[in-house]
């Protein structure tokens, strides 16, 4: 590590030789410092007139640095933040955080080949508390990134992405960061003015049409020291995702009826579970930011700003499955089924196989398991209240300030969930394919309708977590100095600053509830005589839906699809015989807690030119980590707590100190008039995820008694990411309006966190073991390794004639791990391509992306890769008059399906499609 610290530091010192010598050599005063703080690219104010601007910008900054702007107030070029932030060369965008399956939103955002975790995201410079809706992002392993889907593109007025890094941004991006930039209310031209949009957006695979509005006010008086701004939204929608999922790969054991009956079959991959998910949700999601500016002299300028966003998330999830591990692997005293005759093998994988019916069989070895998991309640929020103000001492030296808090809520209050036993002795087989939909059945089983006397179908067992409130919170304050030297110096400017921030993630409930039963309509877990239970069939639900007729008509393959469920009215009537206690139920496994307190502070030196000009800075960082896991405990210990039904435990705490010390350089080089030449070189920090360090053990026990369970869960000692990074640029504004670059950039990554894999035992409580066993467990850990990042980018940009214009990216990016692993989040491909109209009353946008395959993670002990995957979307937009316009956003218009594997092709995991959205809307200004 002090060999990389030396070798950037050479660079650094060799940035500021070299700059020297050009100073000697200049013969006019340098720049002003303003005109090096404009930023860079895609800029968007009026398609045409943006460019202009961005382009202009672009010359005049130091560092690399890209900006989004809306074109008119409360107008992004996408619905999506995060879709705006794909057409920037360097950027990935997904729309799932870790292996739950993408939804149709996109909502996390990466840059250069690695994982949305080490991309920062910043609103106003500050970091955010942040929340999930969905329960796996709530208590897997994820956390640091921001999702992207609380965030309305009408919140925003510029996105800047930083993709190298100076010694006065916050720390947090080690590969880079984002700042999402809101409007000042004294920036407005009009006293007073009103701003909004009313519409409607379509969802095309659910069928429906819901609302849309947006509005926001801004006053300011007279003399323009005093200003408000108030802004509302209320958007509404329908989601639906028709899903094949694969959920992970077992092999086959020697000691199987399969193994011992062909032992060809030893050692050889098959999936453990195939089924037809159906996933339904409404989203509503309301909030708004009221903004007051106060400037009483041009010396002093205060702004507060409050932002909440809420997003009402319910969802129902149902999975009919065929159940591999059980068929072939068994279950107590029964060692699993022999396929037939003509059985496949590929790439160590039983990728087609067929099993007889075993009729007169025990019904627990049915051949199929059905899941219905209803989450009422689920949902997700973020806000922040910040304070931000400036004093210009004197003409040459400038203070400014900005305190606040934040905090976000990831809820899953209410899981109601009924897991069926289905295709009792009905034989079933499978077929895959490669990376797409699967080829499967259950025999003769009945999938639309529940069997008449419940032969098909009977309850195996009732699970789900209760009380799911993850907190996020920071509190911050920093202050920050510029000192303007003379003019004649090559120094321009001297920046300084220190800031202190406590950031703090909890969960501290999780209730894991069972099967228990009704004594005079009172739980009674013991379940004694003449007590009403939920395994009885008269307490299970009457009548039943099906799933929607068209249900994975978009995903190809032969599977079930016109499936019986209930609904969510009749799961909850059901989870009444469940045991919901806090105490006796608490999952301990499940919860933790951090506390992460960061002390910064940098000094960085501006200077210039008149060809030339940079920067170069130093950021100390102190990092204190103090992690709460609770683990397994002797029931003799002292510190033991035995009231869960779950075993003994004690929290243990874990505290870390680390300092760190984050050089910075970054030059910029005018060749000639239309040729710039960047150079930059820096040491960035990020901290691991909050529940890598933290995180929760989630457990998903053996399908079989004797078998392994798999699971995931944190590791408090993960030392801070640090990151050597070199970028450099060319640049060549060849026309009005025109430019096209190259840029190649290199990242050396310490303690990179990877996965691996640690077996552990915990005292377990399901179907298989109602009274409780300690069962072993291959849980994925994260654990510290390297990666090295290395790249290139192109972009080009420019007009077609008066009215239209065009604009190309590509991004390669290689990633490798010390351990030989792959690489979170590293496609090696990325491009965008794009073209505009615009008139005085009409325009018109479409653009395409694209984004080549990469490694996800692991699940269920096995590899999750997502497929390449591309996207089509359009905008068009009607003047009415000065004060209306119509606009039409039609988002994924190919209709994409996102594709998962496993280690290699041979292993589907999933296939979802999600459908087209159109959003229409009538914009006015007053």
């Amino acid at each position: 590590m002090n060999c990389k610290k030396s070798i950037l530091s050479a660079a650094i010192v060799a940035s500021l030789s070299f700059a020297a010598q050009l100073h000697a050599q200049e013969t006019t005063s340098a720049t002003s410092t303003q005109e090096a703080t404009d930023l860079d690219t895609v800029v968007v104010v009026g398609i045409r007139g943006s460019i202009e601007k961005s382009l202009d910008a672009k010359r005049g900054e130091n560092s690399r640095v890209e900006v989004i702007t809306s074109e008119d107030i409360g107008k992004m070029p996408d619905k999506n933040v995060a879709d705006s932030l794909a057409r920037v060369p360097g950027v990935n965008i997904s729309a799932a955080s870790a292996n739950e399956g993408a939804f149709d939103e996109n909502d996390r955002v990466s840059m250069r080949g690695t994982s949305p975790s080490l991309t920062q995201t910043l609103i106003d410079g500050h970091n955010i508390g942040t929340g999930d809706w969905f329960v796996l992002n709530q208590t897997g392993t994820v956390g640091r990134s921001v999702s992207y889907s609380l965030l309305p593109a009408e919140l925003v007025d510029k996105v800047v992405v930083r993709k190298s890094s100076e010694a006065k941004i916050v720390e947090g991006g080690a590969v880079g960061s984002i700042d999402i930039i809101t409007r000042n209310p004294l920036n407005f031209e009009e006293g007073f003015s009103i701003f909004g949009s009313v519409g409607a957006v379509y969802a095309e695979l659910p069928g429906n049409t819901d609302p849309q509005i947006s509005v926001l006010g801004n006053w300011k008086n007279a003399d323009g020291s005093f200003g408000l701004s108030v802004q509302a939204f209320s958007e509404e929608r329908h989601l639906r995702r028709d899903g094949q999922e694969l959920l992970g790969y077992d092999t086959i054991g020697a000691g199987t009826a399969a193994g011992t009956a062909h032992p060809d079959l030893v050692g050889v991959y098959f999936p453990t579970l195939v089924g037809s998910a159906l996933f339904e949700q409404e989203r509503k999601r309301t909030g708004g930011m009221l903004t007051m500016q106060f400037k009483p002299s041009d010396s002093v300028e205060i702004e507060a700003n409050y932002f909440r966003s809420d997003m009402k998330a319910d969802n129902y999830n149902r999975n009919y499955m065929l159940w591999g591990s059980r068929i072939i692997n068994g279950t107590a005293g029964n060692n699993g089924q022999v396929p037939l005759a003509g059985y496949v093998v590929r790439n160590n994988t039983l990728v087609e196989a067929e099993f007889a019916p075993t009729p007169g069989a025990d019904p627990s070895n049915a051949f199929g398991i059905y899941d219905e998991i209803s989450r009422p309640g689920a949902k997700s929020s973020t806000e922040f209240f910040s304070v931000d103000g400036k004093w210009s001492v004197s003409e040459n030296l400038t203070f400014s300030g900005q305190a606040g808090t934040s905090e976000g809520h990831g809820e899953s209050p209410v899981q109601d969930v009924a897991e069926w036993d289905v295709g009792l002795n009905s034989g079933g087989g499978w077929a895959l394919h490669g990376v797409g939909a699967a080829d499967w059945h259950l025999g003769n089983a009945v999938t639309g309708v529940p069997g008449v006397a419940n032969v098909d179908y009977r309850l195996d067992w009732i699970f789900g977590f209760q009380d799911i409130d993850v907190v996020d919170k920071e509190d911050w304050a920093k202050i920050d100095g510029e000192l303007l030297f003379d003019s004649n110096s090559a120094l321009s400017s001297l920046d300084f600053g220190v800031r202190s921030a406590k950031h703090e993630r909890n969960l501290d409930q999780v209730t894991a509830q069972g099967p228990a039963c009704l004594v005079n309509g009172v739980v009674d877990p013991s379940c004694p005589v003449g007590s009403s239970s939920p395994f009885d069939p008269a307490n299970w639900p009457s009548g039943f839906q099906n799933y929607p007729g068209d249900f994975g008509d978009g995903l190809g393959g032969n599977f079930p699809r016109d499936i019986w469920y209930h609904t969510p009215e009749q799961l909850a009537a059901l989870n009444a015989f469940t045991n919901r206690d806090k105490e006796a139920r608490f999952y301990f496994p499940g919860a933790y807690g951090l506390e992460e307190r960061s002390t910064a502070a940098y000094a960085q030196l501006n200077f210039s030119g008149e060809k030339w000009s940079g920067n170069v800075g130093l950021r100390y960082v102190r990092t204190e980590e103090d992690v709460k896991n609770y683990v397994n405990a002797d029931p003799t210990d002292p510190d033991a707590i035995t009231t869960s039904l779950f075993g003994a435990f004690k929290t243990v705490q874990t505290k870390n100190t680390y300092n760190d010390w984050l050089p910075s350089a970054n030059f910029k080089y005018n060749l000639n008039d239309d040729m710039v030449l960047r150079l930059a070189a820096s040491r960035t920090l990020t901290r691991p995820d909050f529940s890598a360090l933290a995180g929760a053990v989630s457990l998903s026990p053996p399908a079989a008694v004797g078998g392994v369970g798999t699971g995931s869960g944190g590791n408090p000692n993960l030392e801070p990411i640090l990151s050597t990074n070199v970028d450099a640029t060319f640049e060549w504004y060849y026309g009005e309006r025109s430019l096209f670059s190259v840029g190649v950039f290199y990242m050396n990554i310490d303690n990179y966190v990877a996965l691996g894999t640690d077996r552990q035992s915990y005292f377990t409580i399901d179907s298989n073991n109602p009274n409780g066993a300690l069962i072993d467990y291959d849980l994925t850990v994260p654990v510290s390794s390297g990666a090295k990042v290395k790249g290139f980018e192109l972009a080009w940009e420019a007009p077609i004639g008066e009215y239209f214009g065009a604009f190309a990216n590509y991004t390669y990016a290689d990633g490798d791990t010390d351990d030989g692993t792959a690489m979170l989040g590293t496609s090696k491909n990325t491009y965008n391509v794009g073209a505009y109209f615009e008139n005085s009353t009409f325009n018109a946008r479409v653009n395409y992306t694209y984004r080549s395959e990469f490694y996800s993670g692991l699940d269920r002990a096995s590899a999750f890769y997502q497929d390449e995957i591309d996207n089509l979307s359009a905008s068009l937009g009607y003047k009415i008059n000065d004060n209306l316009s119509l606009s039409l956003d039609l988002m994924n218009l190919n209709n994409p399906k996102t594709k998962y594997y496993a280690e290699n092709r041979d292993r589907p995991r999933s296939i979802y499609e999600n459908g087209r959205q159109y959003y229409l809307n009538l914009r006015f200004k007053f």
